[in-house]
C-alpha cells in the first residue's frame, strides 16, 4: 500500500480537509463521499473511472467501524476504516441520503 495524506477539497460538499491524524485519507469526513481513482490497490490511482464513491453501510469488526463505499458510475465496493474526526454521528444520515442513487 502506498501511503499518501493529503488535504483535499471535498467534491461534493465543498469543506476543505486536512491531512488526516494518522492515516491517510480517502474520504470527507464530513459528508462521506470520495473518489473513484484507486483500482487495485490503496492510493495507486489506476482507476480510470473517477465516480463518486458514497457511504452504502458500515460494519464493526476487530473495534474498529469500517464503511463500504459504492461507486455511482460504475458499481465498484470498497470498504475503509473511518478516521478519528469522522462526524459518525451523521454517518446514518448520509447514508439514507444516497441511497435512492445506489438503488438505481
Amino acid at each position: 500500500m502506498i501511503t499518501n495524506n493529503q488535504w483535499f477539497v471535498c467534491i461534493s460538499c465543498g469543506n476543505i480537509i486536512p491531512k488526516a491524524e494518522k492515516t491517510s485519507r480517502n474520504h470527507c469526513p464530513h459528508c462521506f463521499v470520495s473518489l473513484h481513482v484507486d483500482d487495485l490497490t490503496p492510493w495507486d490511482r489506476a482507476s480510470s473511472c473517477k465516480g463518486l464513491m458514497v457511504p452504502q453501510s458500515y460494519f464493526l469488526t476487530h473495534g474498529t467501524i469500517k464503511i463500504t463505499f459504492v461507486c455511482l458510475q460504475c458499481g465498484h465496493i470498497h470498504n475503509n476504516k473511518t478516521a478519528s474526526d469522522d462526524q459518525i454521528v451523521a454517518l446514518d444520515q448520509v447514508i439514507q441520503k444516497w441511497k435512492k442513487h445506489i438503488d438505481q
